[in-house]
């Protein structure tokens, strides 16, 4: 697969690319149309996010775990339901967007790390996040338009 190859053997302008193709992508990308990744994946929930969000419900973090967590093979904590709990299925809105976890408020990540370190997320996102399908697109014009060989 490309992001495969890419990843191997990235070209030297491959950050500045992915930020070049970022801006286009959320130019051309309505998350609220689409929705899958609260739909269908879950964030992992770091500390922060346990006390932050728990606080907003006025529970403790072990309270907020036992209602709606669950830890997974990793020692991650991980949303028991999907859709995610705080998904308004009927608009696609996040009910606590202002204090989401960190997790989702960087999906899908397009951006994160240096792009050679994050292949397999793309990888893994493409499936489900339009943003990043149209970012592998847009980085496979790149490399033909540069003339790089992977």
């Amino acid at each position: 697969m490309f992001l495969t190859r890419l990843g191997k053997k990235p070209p030297k302008a491959l950050d500045d690319w992915a930020i070049q193709v970022d801006k286009e992508v959320w130019h051309e990308t309505d998350c609220l149309s689409c929705a899958n990744c609260c739909k269908t994946m879950s964030p992992t929930y770091t500390p922060e996010d346990l006390r932050r969000i728990s606080a907003h419900f006025e529970m403790t973090p072990n309270e907020f775990k036992k209602k709606y967590l669950y830890k997974d093979d990793t020692g991650d904590w991980m949303n028991v339901k999907q859709p995610c709990q705080f998904l308004d299925l009927k608009t696609n809105m996040c009910g606590i967007y202002e204090i989401r976890p960190l997790d989702c408020a960087g999906f899908p990540h397009l951006t994160r790390k240096k792009m050679k370190e994050y292949v397999h997320v793309h990888h893994q996102n493409v499936t489900y996040c339009p943003a990043t399908y149209r970012m592998v697109e847009k980085m496979m014009n790149m490399v033909k338009i540069h003339g790089h060989k992977l």
